[in-house]
């Protein structure tokens, strides 16, 4: 690697590092971009090059991780970790939370963890991170050429 792409790389990885320590703040594109010292769109294609998904898609999957630890512990309603986790929809943070969880939030709260109890800390966030689908749209396409 050359200089320039570790130093791209250290950009990258302090606007990732803000994501994963302030999911629950309003951040946007931008706000992003301006703490990887990039412009907005040099961003977005840098991150995507090197963490294979979007920023947005980085930050959706840290929210919805983090949703997903509250919801088992039921203290919380869904409205309330919506809220916790940076949300400001409950609509399309039950639309996200369903894409990646494969569950609605409610179904997701209401199911047994207790087998997650005995589990560290750090093996639990391994298991239950959701992982996105991948889009179907280029395999629908091949199929159709031919």
């Amino acid at each position: 690697m050359t200089p320039e792409e570790l130093a791209n790389l250290a950009h990258l990885r302090r606007a990732r590092d803000l994501m994963d320590r302030e999911y629950s703040h309003p951040l946007d594109v931008p706000a992003l971009a301006r703490a990887a010292l990039m412009s907005t769109a040099h961003f977005s294609r840098q991150f995507r090059a090197a963490y294979g998904e979007t920023p947005y898609s980085y930050l959706m999957t840290r929210r919805i991780e983090r949703a997903m630890a509250l919801l088992r512990l039921r203290e919380l309603s869904v409205t309330e970790v919506c809220l916790a986790v940076g949300c400001t929809s409950l609509g399309s943070f039950s639309a996200s939370f369903t894409r990646l969880a494969g569950e609605t939030p409610t179904a997701y709260r209401a199911r047994d963890h207790s087998a997650l109890s005995s589990v560290p800390g750090c093996v639990a966030k391994d298991v239950t991170r959701p992982h996105r689908q991948r889009s179907r749209i280029g395999e629908a396409d091949r199929r159709l050429a031919a």
